[in-house]
């Protein structure tokens, strides 16, 4: 039985379980619902466009915010690897920021930006830069001594040495560093979301809200399933086939 079928019959189980579990009595209804609650409200708000535009309007703000933090944090945090002073200061500090709660920013983006867009692109790329500066210093710092002095034998130099060699050789710590960016910049939007409410566009973190406020507990429910199978189907089909990838291809593969 392969890994992807395992998946799917746990899952299968732990719905029956849920169920069985409702029908018992052992929660009050208002509070759990049942599976077929929940899987009727996610037919609902398929059909009629709410959950399909809020999911649109959420991986809009985090893909445009990640891939920033993305471009930002790369370089910084080759600079970090390469010179002592950066990585003494920008480094230390960055290690202290990525262990900030994400909610922590909400505030300052709000009092800096307001409740417009750029409150929630902020507060995504504040998730994302600090774990890929950290990643790609980790990354270089790991690459063997041997291939840099290699690649100098060889007439490499400079710049060259480092995109040619230094990058491509972190590149498995890079990818893994962009995970968890994606994680982190997960938690921060949605906390943007739960507390800020942006009328250009209401996303997953306004539902998810919005349920909790009316009480509506397989909205609540829905609505984290649906971001779940969005991490889920993000790491199956981005991340980690990049990772075994790069792992056979460096050799560090187990």
């Amino acid at each position: 039985m392969n890994r992807t079928l395992r998946a799917a019959l746990f899952f299968v189980v732990a719905i029956a379980a849920w169920e069985l579990l409702f029908r018992a009595g052992i929660w009050s209804p208002v509070l759990v619902p049942s599976p077929l609650t929940v899987g009727r409200y996610l037919g609902e708000a398929l059909i009629d466009g709410t959950l399909w535009d809020a999911t649109l309007v959420t991986m809009r703000r985090l893909l445009l915010g990640y891939l920033f933090g993305i471009a930002l944090g790369l370089p910084l945090g080759l600079f970090t690897a390469r010179y002592r002073l950066l990585g003494d200061t920008l480094g230390l500090v960055a290690l202290g920021l990525q262990t900030l709660p994400s909610v922590c920013w909400v505030p300052l983006a709000l009092l800096w930006f307001g409740q417009t867009e750029s409150a929630m692109f902020f507060v995504v790329v504040m998730g994302t830069l600090w774990s890929m500066i950290i990643a790609t210093d980790n990354g270089v710092r790991n690459v063997p001594p041997i291939y840099a002095r290699a690649a100098r034998t060889m007439g490499s130099s400079g710049v060259h040495i480092w995109v040619k060699v230094m990058l491509p050789a972190s590149l498995p710590f890079i990818v893994s560093g962009m995970k968890q960016g994606w994680a982190f910049a997960w938690r921060s939007l949605m906390a943007a979301e739960i507390y800020v409410t942006i009328l250009s566009g209401f996303g997953l973190g306004n539902l998810l809200h919005y349920g909790r406020e009316l009480n509506a507990m397989e909205q609540v429910i829905g609505i984290m399933l649906v971001i779940i199978v969005i991490g889920l189907l993000a790491d199956k089909i981005l991340f980690s086939p990049w990772e075994r990838f790069l792992h056979r291809r460096w050799g560090t593969a187990r």
